[in-house]
């Protein structure tokens, strides 16, 4: 049995089945739309969390000193993230055997619920211990569930795209990741401007955990209307689906899967460290105020999403590893320059350098979902995305901000995280590198 790119009626290089070329333009729009909304609200979670750490410490740790609590918060946070790599694991599992579509469908019904719940457990002066026991319950349901949305909606929208449209239609599902941080952080302002701090504490911070739930049914809804991406239904109709993708991904297809591990790193740290770390950085490093910290790292999110479409955009006619190469190289080439200009305390100068970043980190997130999705044949394309992707992040993406602390404090200099920025660059581009090119490939089983 071949695992090549043959289709039972040859397509053109870099075409698709002929199941695929058939997908209307309606289809092709719900599909965009399922796929957005479940990293939409991931993400919309974990701004809402990060901005809320003070209150949800009070809540669920008040016999604590502050600082004890708002440690023990981050704890049960990063926590979650730790746990993605075993539902990585898990969803690429069963991605493969049982199709995108399932797996897509079960695991936003899941992260929704797990979010929700968060929003109905008592405090800790209702129900004592069991309050914080229930939070960290939910937090590794949400993480263990949220493990599978990135990977499947990126190789959903890969395999239903045009094939000459794989970058731009891939590029969705970062834009939806940096919307639902902007709309998670701008909804707590919004919440806390309007509130006062005793509202807050009693049932305010509940409300922003208590929309997952629509939001969850309408994406469950919309994912369960439409088919499994036209190259997984050929693929089972050839009865190639495999019982065991993820061994098979480590028997066969390790040396990509470590070439995919190193590539992410550069999303891992960028995306971290300057759309979520930074305005800690400004306000702690820099003494920026946190309100023009807040408002300068907003309006770098939303040219983000501007620029994420038209990096998609632009692999799909260079190529993907030309664009992630030269992103590697503007990062360690212009990170050092970049964060000497913060120092300048100007707002005007520090929003610059946040949109220069923001664009330089497009250019390999834009690429990233389209290039990984491509690197693993059809069979093990979910497992191998949600593994590596997932690995990545929880080790090196979930631990930036720590990392980029400690080193400042070890260091003594307010230019390491940039240091650290450059490594995880170099590290990305030599894996880069080593890996092929498959921008005009047909997406092989």
């Amino acid at each position: 049995m071949t695992h090549d790119a043959a289709t039972p009626q040859a397509a053109p290089a870099g075409g698709p089945p002929a199941a695929a070329a058939a997908v209307s333009a309606g289809t092709r729009r719900r599909v965009i739309g399922a796929s957005f909304i479940g990293n939409f609200v991931e993400w919309f979670d974990y701004a809402v969390y990060g901005y809320l750490a003070a209150t949800i410490a009070v809540v669920f740790f008040p016999e604590s000193d502050p600082q004890t609590a708002l440690l023990a918060t981050f704890a049960l946070f990063a926590i979650s993230f730790f746990v993605r790599p075993v539902g990585g694991f898990f969803w690429g599992h069963l991605g493969d055997r049982l199709g995108r579509r399932t797996a897509l469908s079960l695991s936003i019904l899941i992260m929704t619920g797990a979010t929700f719940c968060m929003a109905l457990i008592p405090g800790y002066g209702s129900i004592g211990i069991f309050a914080p026991i229930l939070l960290l319950v939910v937090r590794i349901v949400q993480g263990f569930s949220a493990a599978g949305e990135y990977a499947g909606a990126s190789a959903f929208l890969v395999e239903y795209a045009p094939a000459h449209r794989r970058g731009l239609y891939a590029a969705v599902v970062p834009a939806s990741t940096a919307a639902g941080l902007l709309f998670g952080s701008l909804f707590v302002a919004a919440l806390t401007a309007v509130l006062s701090g005793d509202q807050m504490n009693v049932w305010g911070w509940r409300i922003p955990f208590l929309l997952a739930a629509p939001m969850g049914l309408i994406g469950r809804y919309v994912r369960t209307k439409l088919e499994d991406t036209p190259v997984f239904q050929e693929l089972a109709q050839e009865d190639e689906v495999i019982h065991a993708p993820v061994r098979d991904m480590f028997r066969h297809h390790w040396a990509t899967l470590l070439r995919a591990c190193g590539a992410v790193l550069l999303n891992a740290v960028g995306f971290y460290m300057l759309l979520s770390y930074m305005p800690t950085y400004l306000s702690e490093e820099i003494g920026f105020g946190k309100t023009e910290s807040f408002l300068a790292t907003s309006l770098a999110l939303l040219s983000y999403i501007g620029f994420i479409f038209l990096t998609g955009l632009a692999s799909d006619r260079f190529g993907r590893k030309k664009l992630l190469m030269a992103a590697s190289v503007c990062f360690v080439l212009l990170t050092v320059p970049l964060f000497l200009l913060l120092d300048e305390g100007s707002f005007l100068v520090v929003l610059l350098v946040q949109v220069v970043l923001g664009a330089m980190l497009t250019l390999n997130d834009g690429t990233l979902p389209s290039f990984l999705a491509e690197q693993f044949p059809t069979r093990i394309r979910y497992s191998g995305f949600a593994v590596s992707f997932n690995l990545s992040n929880a080790i090196f993406g979930g631990t930036a901000p720590f990392m980029a602390t400690l080193l400042i404090s070890a260091f003594h200099s307010q230019l390491a995280p940039a240091w650290y920025l450059m490594a995880a660059a170099a590290v990305s581009f030599v894996a880069v590198a080593l890996s092929h090119e498959t921008h005009r490939e047909p997406l092989s089983h």
